[in-house]
């Protein structure tokens, strides 16, 4: 009788030591789990808040330059040249800040650009060569003179509405980081298994190394002196990779050893033309 009270006992005790162990292994479960949503928040509402303090600053910036220069003109007699230069540095940032805020627009509707498009078998080069143009047009440069094709027919099914908005804010940034006068290369490359690659090749002075990875950030902005010199937002590469990863590519950049520029490639799915 003692001996089965003794047994039983010791099966209680495992049990339970069972029964104890398992309870505290979900509960250290629960709380990882909360730990790691509280962390994830604690994250999203820090980059909200980097989000917002970046918009306001990049905001204010050109509206505080419009004010002094309003002022300038109000308080002090300029000469006609002198007004003229001022006249042109207001329209500059007024075009800065409306860029600015078409393209927060646009980052505000990344997922739903081109939704109410169906997607269409687009055929790459005749899109590049219009991206191109516009590009040009855009910064008073000959089209001919500046870009250089190079690749096979192929097509991609996709929005075209977004394949204009990544590579025209790439071939738009190889002309104004730019060599002077600017030089632009875009070849075509079939890949295995059905990839795409477009390498946009320019003759600027390139991205450092250690700035690869964050200048696809939103708001980023190099640190070299062209960059400085040179208007920007720093929203164009955060929209091209946001519309690159929404296709299902990948998008790097790399240093061109020959020219000494950049190498923007942009992956996608596709295929050749048949």
């Amino acid at each position: 009788m003692v001996f089965w009270i003794v047994i039983l006992a010791r099966q209680s005790a495992i049990t339970l030591l069972t029964l104890g162990t398992v309870l505290f292994a979900l509960i250290l479960i629960g709380l990882t789990f909360y730990l790691f949503l509280t962390i994830k928040e604690v994250r999203l509402r820090k980059q909200q808040s980097n989000f917002v303090d970046s918009v306001t600053h990049e905001l204010k910036t050109p509206i505080a330059s419009l004010r002094l220069y309003l002022e300038t003109l109000q308080m002090r007699d300029l000469d006609a040249d002198r007004r003229e230069e001022f006249y042109k540095t207001m329209s500059s940032e007024l075009e800065r800040l409306d860029q600015l805020i078409s393209q927060l627009l646009e980052v505000a509707g990344l997922d739903a650009i081109g939704q109410h498009h169906e997607p269409e078998e687009v055929e790459l080069l005749p899109l590049l060569k219009k991206c191109a143009v516009s590009a040009a047009a855009h910064h008073k440069k000959d089209v001919d003179a500046v870009f250089e094709f190079e690749g096979p027919a192929v097509f991609l099914q996709t929005r075209r509405l977004i394949l204009e908005m990544i590579f025209g804010n790439l071939l738009d940034n190889a002309i104004k980081y730019g060599g002077t006068p600017p030089w632009v290369k875009v070849e075509i490359q079939l890949r295995p298994r059905g990839r795409i690659v477009t390498r946009i090749v320019d003759n600027g002075q390139g991205v450092p190394y250690e700035q690869r990875a964050k200048i696809f950030r939103i708001f980023y902005r190099g640190e070299n002196e062209l960059t400085r010199k040179q208007k920007g937002t720093g929203l164009g590469l955060y929209i091209v990779k946001t519309l690159v990863n929404l296709l299902k590519g990948r998008v790097s950049v790399h240093h061109h050893l020959p020219t000494g520029g950049s190498v923007f490639e942009v992956e996608l799915p596709g295929r050749a033309a048949s």
